[in-house]
């Protein structure tokens, strides 16, 4: 019987080790997996590069890990807001490693791993300070900037329901990068509020 749930979280982030790429979920805090985050701080690891649309905000989730000491480096491409004091900290103190990316291109290059492409080619960038060092080429009329796919290894995401298959549904906005970050990781690791029997869940969400 495949049962893919669990109920110690340290047992499921115990598999997390010092320097691994993980994407989490969340736009803002809408879907950011809290309670996995506070896990992996409890868990002590360092080196972290973590990819999310955000840097944090406040001293909640994203940003406490930052304080903790356990984040090497951030891709992501919403850095700055008016409560992303920890982050702005770190970054100006040179203890935090930061790559900008456009938003739909970091939905695009976390996608593109799920889909099995080797790069794509976006014309988000192109002529800016994002673009330079990378391979550009002018196709039908419009010129494009190759961008690599953003593989992790662990998603740490948030969800409304899920069953022991790995299934699961979003509520709402808190969908966001879920479903693409699930398939952009050796391993996606999902909290959920509520764990369904087989079935439970409408194959058409």
């Amino acid at each position: 019987m495949i049962d893919k749930s669990k109920s110690s979280l340290s047992e499921v982030l115990s598999q997390i080790k010092d320097g691994a790429t993980i994407l989490i979920g969340g736009f803002g805090t809408a879907g950011q997996p809290a309670e996995l985050i506070d896990g992996l701080i409890e868990l002590g690891v360092k080196g972290l590069t973590i990819v999310s649309n955000n840097a944090g905000n406040g001293d909640y989730g994203l940003a406490k890990l930052l304080k903790a000491g356990s984040v090497k480096k951030v891709i992501c491409s919403f850095p700055r807001q008016s409560d992303s004091y920890v982050f702005d900290e770190l970054y100006r103190a040179g203890k935090v490693e930061l790559e900008v990316v456009p938003q739909g291109n970091l939905a695009c290059r976390i996608q593109a791993v799920g889909m099995g492409l080797g790069a794509v080619f976006t014309p988000t960038g192109f002529g800016t300070l994002l673009a330079e060092g990378k391979e550009t080429r002018h196709i039908d009329g419009k010129d494009y900037v190759l961008e690599y796919p953003i593989k992790a290894d662990f998603a740490l995401i948030k969800a409304y329901k899920g069953d022991r298959w790995g299934n699961l549904v979003y509520r709402k906005s808190a969908r966001n990068f879920g479903p693409i970050m699930a398939m952009a990781a050796d391993v996606t690791i999902a909290q959920v509020s509520e764990v369904v029997e087989l079935g439970g869940l409408d194959p058409e969400h």
